[in-house]
């Protein structure tokens, strides 16, 4: 009874349009006062302050201050160029600039959505103009940026690694570590996924360099056009100012060789400050490359520093945060030069504004996960499952399918909350260990953040890509089958997350 009141309200609430965080606090409520009376409501505090101001959380900020602030430099730009110069030339090299830029802004951001807006404003325009239609190169965008909360430093580990602390020992550090394996299988799994996307013509806006006497053209190369910033519904509220093009000289010819035109057709800004493709020349020679590599790595350093420094035991993960902060604020203001003391004030009000945004999620989950568990409502359900079967396999794959549709409706913070007090001792009872539990979960719930009708990828790259979601949601079925095959990998084969961190000594 009481759980059928605790999660029949919380799903009234979403049904009525209510947000997610704020229905999680009104179901809590409403279960405590119906059970146990006005009276009770006084833990409410007690349990909501607690939970939010737990120093392993703390990690957040920085890591979310860390991202904002290399947005602000151009990092993404810097990421793009170089992995076009690499893999430009071949037939299907957008998609695969488009997932390796991903990845590895995924390791600066550990944010799915973050992910998204940083790479959203350059790659989709560039995808279109390579003959993919909107749909596919929204889609294909929104579903490497899950891999935001799987490849570390990952908010969504930090989340976990916290909450099922009480059910068995795991450290963040392992989760970061065993997060690097699964995150290269989806990057493969969307790769494979793009291989099967119709294009509406081949080698359409591909870049060659100008002959002297060539007619140039080029849009803006100033750092006027942001690289993320025109991304402002990226719920972690990042944004960003664009690096300057590099070789200019560069002109789009079209299928038929006549010169494209300099403007991007999909947000409205110049090809040049905006799009990869008249930026770089993709058979650019070694030096060419060089000078990319040069220009990124004070970006591809970062995650090099946070993971050295924490498997090193140099520092803790959330002292990590706070060097990479400190890091990317120096290579921001004196490296890279894009980023001006009178930038700062956004930059630590976007930092703020969206660290209160988790916060509060934190706070209003902990209390539905508190009454999960002080009211049995994890003890019945943990039983009734047991008792149905105790086939490892079947309750995976039962779960799998709960945490898929849960994953659609309801970010990876607030279904950890909800689901770890009852799932973990399901699976801790027939043998899975910790480390798998806190990938598969994460694995799950990033499929959920591209799977329609909330998967909030999508809404972002269909704002940043002007197109509509139902559209979007036509283009995204090739990414989310091959996403799933991959999901099934690594549930049902432990080594692919234990591996790495096993071989490392990461515990």
């Amino acid at each position: 009874m009481i759980a059928l009141l605790l999660f029949g309200s919380f799903f009234l609430f979403l049904g009525l349009g209510i947000p997610v965080a704020f229905a999680l606090g009104l179901s809590a409520v409403v279960t405590l006062v119906t059970t146990d009376g006005v009276q009770v409501l006084d833990v409410v505090p007690s349990v909501m302050f607690p939970s939010m101001s737990s120093g392993t959380l703390l990690a957040i900020p920085f890591f979310i201050l860390a991202g904002i602030v290399m947005q602000y430099t151009g990092i993404s730009q810097r990421l793009v160029d170089l992995a076009f110069l690499i893999f430009g030339r071949l037939r299907h090299g957008l998609a695969a600039v488009t997932i390796i830029s991903a990845f590895f802004f995924s390791a600066i951001s550990g944010s799915g959505p973050a992910t998204v807006a940083a790479i959203g404003a350059i790659l989709i325009p560039a995808l279109v103009r390579n003959g993919y239609q909107k749909k596919h190169a929204v889609s294909l965008v929104a579903a490497s940026g899950s891999m935001g909360i799987v490849v570390p430093p990952s908010i969504a580990f930090i989340i976990f690694a916290v909450v099922a602390a009480e059910f068995g020992k795991i450290s963040i550090s392992r989760l970061f570590i065993a997060g690097i394996v699964p995150g290269i299988i989806m990057a493969v799994a969307f790769f494979i996924a793009a291989l099967f996307v119709p294009r509406v013509r081949e080698l359409a806006g591909l870049p060659v360099r100008t002959k002297p006497d060539a007619e140039v053209v080029t849009g803006s190369t100033s750092t006027g056009t942001s690289a993320s910033g025109s991304a402002g519904a990226d719920s972690a509220g990042n944004g960003g100012s664009g690096d300057s093009a590099a070789g200019s000289k560069t002109q789009l010819l079209t299928a038929n060789g006549q010169a494209a035109s300099a403007n991007s057709g999909s947000t409205g800004s110049s090809v040049g400050a905006a799009d990869p493709t008249a930026t770089v020349n993709p058979e650019g020679g070694f030096g060419e490359i060089m000078t990319a590599l040069v220009k990124a790595i004070p970006g591809l350093l970062i995650p090099v520093i946070i993971l050295g420094g924490i498997y090193g035991g140099v520092f803790t993960p959330t002292e990590a945060g706070a060097v990479a902060s400190v890091y990317a604020l120096i290579v921001g203001v004196f490296v890279y030069r894009e980023l001006t003391w009178k930038d700062m004030p956004k930059v630590f009000l976007e930092s703020g504004v969206s660290t209160a945004v988790i916060m509060f999620i934190v706070g209003v989950a902990s209390l539905f996960s508190y009454v999960i568990t002080v009211e049995g409502v994890a003890d019945r359900i943990s039983t009734a499952v047991l008792g149905v079967t105790d086939n490892k396999y079947l309750i995976l794959a039962a779960i799998t399918i709960i945490l898929l549709i849960v994953g659609a409706f309801v970010d990876a913070i607030s279904a950890f909350y909800l689901f770890i007090p009852i799932l973990v001792p399901i699976l801790i009872g027939v043998g899975v260990d910790m480390t798998t539990i806190g990938v598969f979960m994460t694995v799950n719930l990033a499929i959920g953040l591209f799977t329609p009708p909330v998967g909030l990828n999508l809404y972002v790259g269909a704002g940043i890509g002007k197109a509509k979601l139902e559209e979007v949601v036509r283009g995204i079925l090739p990414f989310l089958v091959c996403a799933i095959v991959a999901l099934l990998l690594i549930t049902y084969i432990p080594a692919i997350s234990n591996w790495l961190p096993d071989l490392l000594g990461v515990g």
